[in-house]
């Protein structure tokens, strides 16, 4: 028997309340407090995604995308391709800092395809297509023998 389990993917910050409220307006979801840890903050989302916000006094933001520091994680966002103008203003409406875009040659109309941005505190992600967006579906379990 396999015993339940979470996956969070959690950003550190300083302030956790606004940059929680930045990720649950951009991705339309809800903010609630970890019952277990109060300097924990977790943003879900319809697609079953969970993204925490946790609080941490020492934490310095990224200097991505400076060369002499590599990023070591980032978060993918996946709109429409035909939307991705519209959550570009969002985002930046919210307070995402733009950083780069860049074209992967699917695209014809010679538009963007993937836009880089950091977030209010620091952390990076981008705005990349997709169609259509969709929940990612689980993994097929695996049977141990």
């Amino acid at each position: 028997m396999t015993v339940p389990k979470s996956l969070v993917l959690v950003l550190d910050s300083t302030d956790p309340e606004p940059l929680a409220r930045f990720y649950a307006a951009l991705l339309g979801a809800t903010v609630e407090p970890h019952g277990g840890d109060p300097d924990l903050l977790l943003v879900s989302g319809a697609s079953g995604a969970v993204l925490g916000i946790r609080r941490d006094l020492g934490q310095a933001p990224p200097s991505w995308p400076r060369p002499e520091d590599a990023q070591q994680a980032h978060l993918e966002i996946l709109v429409a391709p035909d939307a991705l103008d519209e959550a570009e203003r969002e985002a930046v409406s919210l307070g995402a800092r733009p950083v780069a875009a860049v074209r992967d040659g699917t695209r014809t109309d010679r538009r963007t395809d993937l836009r880089r941005y950091t977030d209010p505190a620091g952390h990076s992600f981008v705005l990349a297509t997709t169609s259509p967006v969709q929940a990612v579906p689980p993994l097929p379990r695996q049977r141990r023998s």
